[in-house]
């Protein structure tokens, strides 16, 4: 196993040292592979696009699709080049924006929570660190990769920049030991993803579906008093990102159950509709609907449990 991993962790490596304008090549020619040699995904790619925007013709969702597969190749050429990348560089290619917001609030010895998603090279958002002061902790909450190689290379490649990654079945202890080092920290939550049945507590209207949500954000939130926060990406152009950082709120135990989900996905969709090819369209986000939830399961002193057996 670990000759395996010094392998292929040598030619990630010196594959990453290879200038962008070449990882833009590699990337063009995995375009050709993925979508019109292999067709990745394809049909769930389309399916997705089409039921959140029934407005669009046919012309545009098609222009989507062929823009979402060469984004999504870049994603992967430009992850790898994370190994490696310099912080000049990188600097110049992931700026942050309002960090004076962000700078205030830590300084005031709060801690921040970021809502982030499947959105533009959402790898590189580990860069924050590059912008923080060195007293504060940096981190990500992650889900662990089933193929230990693959998750020891990821996190080799994600924490280059010194963003702390937290397993997220670990997420609450970390945390409260930070909490009780009285160290500020900023802690990033890709938060859209598909929640797994027993994790189904709310559902919000999101790109035209009724949507199952994750909402252990929201509950760590509240129960440490982070401020959270919504981070906005844009691609300027190819290579390059700005991410702004949005106050969603600063006393979340004031806020109504939900409401910073809520308002997460509402900023959300606002980022896709803006530049749609830049979500991570391939995913199946919608297999969980409401009707089946309904049918298989039941919610019994808050706890969701399977109404028989034969439920998985």
């Amino acid at each position: 196993m670990k000759i395996l991993y010094y392998i292929v962790y040598g030619l990630w490596y010196m594959l990453s040292l290879l200038p962008l304008r070449v990882h833009y090549v590699l990337s063009d020619v995995i375009f050709l592979l993925l979508y019109h040699i292999l067709g990745y995904r394809k049909k769930v790619v389309r399916t997705n696009l089409r039921t959140s925007f029934p407005e669009k013709s046919q012309e545009e969702l098609k222009q989507i699709e062929r823009d979402f597969y060469h984004f999504f190749c870049d994603y992967m050429v430009e992850s790898v080049k994370m190994m490696t990348i310099s912080e000049q560089e990188m600097r110049r290619r992931m700026v942050f924006k309002n960090m004076e917001a962000i700078d205030n609030i830590l300084a005031e010895g709060q801690s921040i929570a970021l809502y982030l998603g499947h959105y533009c090279n959402w790898e590189w958002v580990t860069s924050l660190p590059l912008w923080l002061p060195a007293n504060i902790q940096p981190g990500q909450i992650y889900h662990p990769i089933e193929n230990r190689l693959t998750d020891q290379l990821f996190l080799r490649a994600r924490q280059h920049f010194n963003s702390l990654c937290i397993p997220m079945h670990d997420t609450l202890r970390r945390l409260l030991e930070f909490t009780k080092s009285n160290r500020p920290m900023i802690i990033g939550y890709i938060s859209d993803q598909k929640p797994h049945w027993v994790n189904i507590h709310h559902w919000v209207d999101f790109l035209n579906h009724d949507t199952p949500v994750l909402t252990g954000t929201e509950r760590i939130v509240r129960k440490l008093n982070h401020a959270a926060f919504y981070v906005d990406v844009r691609r300027t152009r190819r290579g390059y990102y700005e991410a702004e950082l949005k106050l969603i709120t600063r006393h979340p135990q004031q806020m109504h159950e939900f409401e910073i989900t809520d308002i997460y996905y509402q900023m959300l969709e606002k980022t896709i509709r803006r530049a749609p090819a830049y979500w991570l369209w391939s995913h199946d986000r919608w297999k969980r609907t409401r009707e089946e939830f309904n049918e298989r399961f039941e919610v019994v002193n808050g706890k969701v449990r399977e109404k028989s057996s034969s439920a998985s």
